[in-house]
Parts: structure tokens; C-alpha cells; sequence
């Protein structure tokens, strides 16, 4: 029974996330947590059990192609999160592995997108690169013209930095609230216990 009220919570903002005009930020915030807490609190079939059925609920609420997307990156991410936390792996590997999963579930939608679209998004993305390195260059009064491998580089970077702050605000998250839901996750390292060790929610 719990398992298929945070299966059907975690599925219900992914519609969320897809439809409403605002509110993008809060829910990519909690997509993870509810199927991540299944796993910690009832074990790592529970957890797969937990996204299998979100991802069943999603292909009937939206298509066979928009609700598998479900799982890139944030299926993915919620069993190897739930996991790591379930057995007590360190921050840094948990979050290091956490970071891999994300950016390569960003391009794995990118480009499922951009086949349903008929456009290339990565070229939208490029743009954000070659903007930052742009005003970075003007910052610095640099002679310097960006080649384009330098601005797919910077892109890429935005990506993997993005990814970097997510999965660690999901940690944070995690470490504030689950131990409130009698799943309590493995302590941060000391060099970032500064960032996270906040009062509890």
C-alpha cells in the first residue's frame, strides 16, 4: 500500500512537472524523494517494484513515449539514491555516481525531445555556453573568439554543474526530512556537513 501511494505521488508530479506553468523548480525538488524514501524505509524490491509502477501509471496518464522519460533521469536517480542511503554509502560516492546518472538522463531527454519536436535542443543549450563564454570574454577585455568545441565544452560544463547542485540539494533534502519518516540516511562528511547541517524542516 505504500509503495503504490508514493509510486502514484512520485507519478503525479511528473504530470505536474510536464503541465503546470509554475512551480517547475519545487517539484524537480521532490520527483525523486518519494520512490528514493520506498526504497530506505522497505528495500530495494520496493523500490523497483515503486518506480515500475509510476512508470505503468505515467505511460497510461501521457503516452508510451512521455511517461518512460520518467525515468531519465529521476527513476534512475530515486533507486540509486534510495539505495545508497538504504546501505549507508558515503556522501561522496553516492552524490559522485548521483551526478554521472543525472547528466546522462539530461541527455537521453534531450534527445528524445528534440526527436518528438523535430528540432535539435542541444543547439538551445549551446547558445546559454556560447552566451556565458561570451560575457566572460568581455569581462576579462579578452581577444578571444570561442571555437565552437570550446562552447560545447561550456555547455556541457552548465549541464554537469547543474547536475552537481541538484543531487546535492536532494541529499539535503533527504538528510532533513526522512529521518522525521523513520528513514534516517547516512551523516554528511565533515567538509560538507557546513552546507547541509541546518535545522530539520
Amino acid at each position: 500500500m505504500e509503495g503504490s501511494y508514493l509510486a502514484a505521488t512520485s507519478a503525479l508530479i511528473w504530470v505536474a512537472l510536464y503541465y503546470l506553468p509554475i512551480g517547475g523548480a519545487l517539484f524537480r525538488l521532490a520527483l525523486p524523494l518519494p520512490l528514493a524514501l520506498l526504497q530506505v524505509r522497505r528495500g530495494s524490491f520496493s523500490g523497483l517494484e515503486g518506480v515500475c509502477l509510476s512508470v505503468l501509471l505515467l505511460v497510461v496518464l501521457m503516452g508510451p513515449v512521455r511517461g518512460p522519460l520518467f525515468l531519465f533521469p529521476y527513476g534512475l536517480l530515486a533507486l540509486w539514491l534510495g539505495w545508497s542511503w538504504a546501505y549507508g554509502l558515503s556522501w561522496w560516492f553516492s552524490w559522485g555516481c548521483g551526478v554521472c546518472i543525472g547528466t546522462i538522463g539530461f541527455f537521453v531527454r534531450v534527445f528524445v525531445l528534440s526527436l518528438l519536436v523535430g528540432e535539435n535542443l542541444w543547439v538551445v543549450i549551446t547558445r546559454a555556453g556560447a552566451a556565458l563564454l561570451e560575457r566572460f570574454v568581455e569581462l576579462l577585455n579578452l581577444q578571444f573568439v570561442p571555437e565552437l568545441n570550446q562552447v560545447h565544452l561550456v555547455a556541457f560544463s552548465l549541464v554537469v554543474v547543474q547536475e552537481m547542485v541538484y543531487v546535492l540539494t536532494l541529499h539535503a533534502l533527504a538528510f532533513w526530512i526522512f529521518p522525521r519518516l523513520k528513514a534516517p540516511i547516512p551523516e554528511p562528511p565533515n567538509l560538507l556537513n557546513g552546507l547541509v547541517a541546518l535545522d530539520p524542516l
